[in-house]
Formats: structure tokens, sequence, C-alpha cells
């Protein structure tokens, strides 16, 4: 059984330089909620530079909206952070990015097209653009925090 996403507080503090140009706190507040659909659900940790290397006098928010794939390939990096819900249905998929995840709370299982691996809180995972599914068997939900950037396409490429 599928369940909605409870969100699990958390706050996002978000560095910078005032109109002095001095270093300062400049977003300080609840993560952004980008929903996701389902299960599944991304909260927006700040902006997301739209090319590499970032410009760091960019200040602005991220935009509120729906999370969808295509964030993920508009250039630049993303940083988010991602609500699994306990029976989370697979969803198979692969992008062009690299991601680095660490999972913050609770149990997802990791599926290749060869096995899997449940992770669990402490957990790091690098993803480099293969076909996988997140799966939520446990009764809990679980929490992960995911910084993305673009890649080249490997073994059958992007497909969502």
């Amino acid at each position: 059984m599928t369940g909605a996403v409870t969100a699990l507080a958390a706050r996002r503090v978000v560095s910078g330089l005032d109109d002095q140009g001095r270093s300062a706190v400049v977003i300080d507040g609840p993560l952004r909620d980008m929903g996701g659909g389902g299960a599944r659900r991304a909260l927006m940790a700040t902006a997301r530079p739209t090319g590499l290397p970032a410009d760091n006098a960019h200040a602005g928010d991220c935009e509120a909206g729906q999370f969808g794939f295509e964030q993920m390939h508009a250039g630049g990096s993303m940083f988010m952070v991602m609500d699994f819900a306990p029976g989370q249905p697979e969803f198979w998929h692969a992008t062009d990015t690299l991601e680095y995840i660490v999972m913050l709370s609770g149990e997802v299982v990791f599926q290749t097209e060869t096995g899997e691996v449940t992770l669990a809180a402490g957990d790091c995972l690098v993803d480099r653009g293969i076909v996988h599914s997140w799966r939520n068997d446990s009764g809990a939900p679980a929490r992960a925090a995911i910084v993305v950037l673009p890649a080249r396409p490997v073994g059958k490429g992007r497909t969502v």
C-alpha cells in the first residue's frame, strides 16, 4: 500500500553575501516543498545554479512548483532532500546525471538490473546514471539528501 509522504521537519540555511558584500545567512527557513507525486516528494534546499562552475553571486531562492526530471537535466547542480513513503512502489528510470546520495533516515531498496541493496541512515551511494529503481519496503518514511550533477549518458542513457 502506498502512503502519502508526511513532511519531516527540516530547515535550510543558505549562506551568501548581504547587500554590502559581507558574508551572511541569506535564507533560514523550511525546505521548499516541490511535490513529486504519489509516494515520492522532493524538498529543495536552495536555488539550482544553471551552469558549472556555479555562480555564487546569485542570491535567488528556488522557485516553487512541482519537481520534474527535466529539472535534473537542465544543466548545473541541484541539491534536494527526497522523502520516500512506506510501501512506495518501484519506478524504473535512468538519468544523465551523477548523484551523491546520503540516507538521512529510514531505509530504501536501490534496485539495478542485476540486483539490489538496502540503504539505511548513514549509508552513501554514488549513482552514475544507470537504470535503477527505488522502493521503500519498510513501514516507516525514509529521507535522503541528494546532490545532482550533469553527466554524459552511460548504458541505455536517460529514460525520463
